[in-house]
């Protein structure tokens, strides 16, 4: 990892350098120590590549690559402070001019001898370190980042064999007999049947019980096993293939050994064309470790010969099997889990006392939570407590048994092969070959709260922010914007199996990630082992005053509403902190008073990265927050702040600022919360996301955003508080939502984006809504002038859509509230060629009857209908809505039934209704007339059932006690519970967007 710290360092100190460099005539010295310094730290990443990958087998290798660390984060330390110390003694004007003019204003040429000083000690350390590396055999690594080296004795150990037995197996048999199906799937077409997932996840276990499969074994007429390293030799490999394929004689395995690589390869590829063969490649681990072996099989001839293919990574999967089948193992369940343990870690033994069992599977069960179902952790842990005799032992191994899952030494021992050598081992592999910009990457999700879901879209504005994420960054993808960069790093731990996906988006992108407990483990060890962050968890009741040892960069701070927060003056002090991340739990509402808010905001002078969410109690943000001069990422979000200081304009460095504060309805309680801002944007020209929060009002000049060309999500703008003319240059906006109190406010935009013939050629998301005096349509053309749109949210009066949304080809979502659409204007919406998600809420059509016609909204996924209260019947004609699988009714008070069709949709798998009167809802019961239409449906959820009212629905304090059904599947026996269920949720976006997640 040192070796990506070194590259965050040497892009960070970049544009302070180049300025000194170019401001050399004022800071002859200065400019010069930061060059040598710029040189010094490019030399020596190719040193640490060799450093990184050595750490864990030699000391002194690990204490140099520290040394080097350390050095490199004082190098960053004195640049920023010196860019802090000159902007701290300005005299007017901003931040961005004094750093234009800074050689203007020195103190007598006394910071410059100071900073050329403290860079000249610091490069002269790592020069010397670098001089010493021969000492160390240590070797220079040029061009591309090369994987991770593997051990010898690892690598090993690690070493899998086809003809050995499981005796342990559970849960296999119906993936199994889905691999054993497409191995044996008729055509005469080399095909490659891929296994991926993390390690442990089974893989290895589940190929083998393929292999061994006595109908495979009839249908090839010759098989070979391969474990393949990660430093494995082409030429190796497919001799061990030819062998195994050909069973040479002693002498013919002599004249085998002869042969160059090609000639190997032209054999073992003949042996596939005459004979069905199958070949199994275990644990591929890179693209080039098959580019290297591919020339020995018959590629896209016709064969019955196959590949079954195990690997970490579904990117080498896929490009591999050319996504021929890729199979992604899953987890066992509690009942396969306990068998898997019970059979190792109990059954072995001739005989156990009932008592001593009983005992041992509470314990045994309470540890088998945090192995989640992963055989290879079930072993590991299964294994070790198969060694120990007594419950008082299975006890001392509940109380660690973190740490017994990650030491994995000594653990699930097998004579003779030395097959699995722990669960540490094999997470510490996935690591160790990651590239240096991954590590970090990796690391950084050390921050989060164990089982934390965290959003995607944050995490990589997180990374860009950190500097982990460049344009100049050495990663094989092309020069795109950071954002798309920072995502495919992601999408590349998600394929590693480092981390799981929690949620995709509409668009098939991953939404929500997390980490597996295990990886999380890791993911700690590994951070505390490189000083790259701490936690300070105050919910672990830990002392209010958390003093840190040692240079902190980065802090996650865990509150806890019923401990006091207070941190250690040497902690608040610390000049180091780069990164501070504050997680509270939900209705976090803790009073801290005026001097603690001064610490958060003040005493961490050099942070980048601020994250202060989920604050409830009011507070106002001290004047301070200006002098944080190095931000990338300030985020207040659901925090109750009161108002936007003006010295906020000083964070010239900004690329994310979100200030969504925590909305409360004020007649709820009694109080404003109005947020105030102030014109403070219109100087951050590295400004990327701008979220305003939701009601907020405007001190002062109008917002003045015409520099932020750099801006692709602007949140929560009102047209009133901004400059229209500037809001109309801002054609790189990807997000856009954007609000408009009067009728003649739309009107302005609408004829300004005419007559400049402007377009948002960029824009993928757009939220319109016009506030309750605009009492004329939302101008259609506003929405036309964003032909590619993804999203689209309409809230306001527009009874007539633009047919032109036709020939939106990548229109996936609508949202529709008070449009009030004419008859037949639903004709427009469900020819919508991609549509998958519709949420139809209050008043958003007149009619009293709603038809989908035949063959209608053929993409549609997920649909809600939200408080239609003139709805009265809903019509479903032959094949309409054919791909459905959710469907939302709510609140429609007057709609008298589900429509006939329903039970033709065989897609569906959840229906919820909530909110609708007890008659409609006693019509789909099991025994209701309209059962028929929904009892193929596995999920059926019913709740705030309400009685027959004469014109209305029930009040929300009657909501409020009403009764919940939670229905099994549809068709079995009813499981009702009967619990408090919520009121009405008042209409703002947040309920009104549909929480859909899919499967790409």
């Amino acid at each position: 990892m040192a070796e990506g710290v070194v590259t965050v360092v040497a892009e960070g100190i970049k544009p302070l350098g180049d300025f000194i460099i170019q401001q050399a005539k004022f800071l002859s010295g200065v400019s010069y120590q930061v060059e040598l310094a710029q040189v010094e730290l490019h030399l020596i990443r190719g040193f640490l590549r060799d450093a990184d990958k050595r750490q864990g087998e030699e000391e002194v290798v690990r204490i140099w690559v520290k040394l080097i660390r350390d050095a490199a984060y004082d190098l960053e330390d004195v640049t920023e402070s010196f860019a802090l110390k000159v902007a701290s003694r300005r005299r007017g004007g901003t931040v961005k001019i004094v750093l234009k003019k800074f050689a203007c204003i020195f103190n007598e040429g006394l910071d410059r001898y100071k900073i050329g000083s403290e860079i000249e000690d610091i490069m002269t350390k790592l020069s010397h370190l670098r001089s010493s590396l021969q000492s160390y055999d240590i070797r220079q690594i040029k061009g591309v980042e090369s994987v991770a080296s593997v051990f010898k004795g690892q690598r090993d150990r690690r070493l899998t064999y086809g003809h050995e037995v499981e005796s342990h197996i559970v849960g296999l048999k119906e993936n199994t007999d889905t691999l054993v199906k497409e191995l044996l799937r008729e055509g005469k077409r080399h095909r490659v049947v891929s296994i991926w997932g993390m390690g442990g996840s089974g893989k290895t276990t589940l190929a083998k019980q393929v292999f061994l499969q006595d109908e495979v074994k009839r249908h090839f007429d010759c098989s070979a096993w391969i474990c393949i390293s990660q430093q494995c030799e082409g030429r190796d490999v497919l001799e061990e293939i030819f062998i195994k394929l050909s069973s040479p004689t002693q002498e013919q395995r002599k004249e085998i050994a002869k042969m160059r690589k090609d000639e190997i390869a032209e054999k073992v590829c003949s042996i596939q064309r005459e004979k069905r063969s199958l070949v199994v490649l275990d644990d591929i681990w890179t693209h080039e470790a098959w580019d290297s072996i591919k020339a020995g099989f018959p590629i896209n001839e016709e064969t019955e010969s196959r590949i079954l293919l195990t690997t970490r990574k579904k990117e080498v999967a896929s490009f591999v099997s050319r996504n021929d089948f890729l199979h992604q193992p899953q987890p066992l369940d509690d009942k396969q889990s306990w068998e898997l343990f019970e059979k190792i870690a109990i059954c072995r033994r001739e005989e156990t006392d009932q008592e001593i069992y009983a005992k041992k599977r509470e314990l045994g069960k309470k540890m088998l939570d945090r192995c989640s179902g992963f055989p290879l952790a079930i072993s590991v842990l299964a294994g070790l407590l198969s060694r120990r005799e007594t419950d008082a032992e299975w006890e001392t191994v509940l109380g660690s048994v973190d740490a017994y899952i990650m030491r994995g030494s000594n653990v699930l021992e097998r004579e003779n092969t030395g097959q699995e050598y722990g669960v540490s081992g094999v997470l510490a592999l996935s690591y160790d070959d990651l590239p240096s910009h991954l590590k970090l990457c990796f690391l950084y999700l050390a921050h989060f709260p164990e089982d934390h879901e965290i959003p995607v879209k944050r995490l990589t504005q997180l990374w860009i922010a950190e500097g982990f994420i460049t344009s100049t960054s050495e990663m094989d993808v092309s020069v795109e914007i950071l954002e798309e960069v920072s995502y495919s790093c992601l999408v590349e731990l998600v394929e590693r199996s480092m981390i799981q996906v929690a949620e995709y988006g509409l668009s098939g992108k991953v939404k929500t990630c997390r980490l597996h407990d295990l990886m999380r483990d890791l993911c700690l060890q590994k951070a505390e082992e490189e000083n790259f962050l701490r936690i300070i968890n105050f919910s672990a009741g830990l002392v209010h005053k958390t003093a840190l040892i040692g240079k902190v960069r980065r802090l996650a701070i865990y509150l806890d509403e019923n401990v006091k927060y207070e941190l250690s003056g040497k902690v608040r002090r610390d000049g180091h902190v780069r990164s501070l991340l504050y997680f509270a739990p939900k209705n976090f509402d803790q009073n801290w008073n005026k001097r603690i808010m001064r610490s958060v905001f003040n005493d961490f002078k050099l942070l980048r990265v601020l994250k202060f969410e989920n604050i409830y109690r009011d507070f106002d943000l001290p004047k301070t927050i200006g002098s944080l001069v190095h931000l990338r990422l300030l985020s207040l979000k659901d925090s109750a702040f009161r108002a936007l200081p003006s010295s906020v304009y000083n964070l010239v460095l900004l690329q994310t600022l979100d200030l969504r504060g925590f909305a409360l309805f004020p007649f709820w309680f009694g109080r404003d919360r109005v947020t105030k801002i102030r014109n403070v944007f219109w100087n951050m020209e590295q400004l990327r996301h701008l979220y305003l929060p939701a009601e907020h009002s405007v001190c002062g000049k109008k917002l003045s955003l015409a520099p932020l060309c750099n801006l692709q999500t602007l949140v929560n703008v009102s047209i009133k508080n901004c400059d229209l003319n500037d809001l109309v240059q801002l054609t790189n906006l990807k997000k856009l939502c954007i609000t408009a109190s009067q009728s003649s406010d739309l009107q302005k935009l609408k004829d300004m984006l005419i007559s400049r013939s402007i377009t948002f050629k960029h824009l993928r998301s757009l939220s319109l809504t016009a506030g309750g005096h605009v009492n004329e349509d939302i101008p259609r053309d506003i929405v036309l002038r964003c032909p590619h749109l993804c999203k689209l949210l309409l809230r306001g009066k527009m009874t007539e859509l633009p047919e032109e949304l036709l020939d939106y080809a990548n229109l996936t979502k609508i949202t529709l509230i008070t449009t009030n659409l004419k008859v037949g204007q639903i004709e427009i919406v469900e020819k919508l060629p991609k549509l998958r998600v519709l949420y139809l809420g209050f008043d958003s059509f007149e009619s009293e009857t709603m038809v989908f016609s035949q063959g209608g909204f053929p993409h549609l996924e997920f649909l809600t209908l939200y408080s239609l209260y003139k709805l009265k019947e809903w019509r479903l004609e032959k094949e309409a809505m054919r791909s459905l699988q959710r469907l939302r009714i709510e609140w429609c008070r007057e709609l008298r039934a589900v429509p006939d069709g329903l039970q033709e949709i065989t897609t569906l798998k959840e229906l919820t209704i909530n909110g609708m009167p007890s008659t409609f809802c006693s019509r789909v019961e099991e025994g209701g007339e309209d059962f028929y239409k929904i009892k193929h449906v596995p999920s059926l959820i019913i709740t705030n059932a309400w009685g027959k009212k004469k014109d209305k629905e029930p009040e929300m304090e009657e909501a409020a006690g009403a009764s919940q059904l939670v229905a099994g599947p549809a068709g079995d026996s009813h499981r009702e519970s009967t619990v408090d269920a919520p009121p009405p949720p008042p209409p703002d976006e947040k309920t009104e967007e549909i929480q859909a997640s899919s499967t790409p």
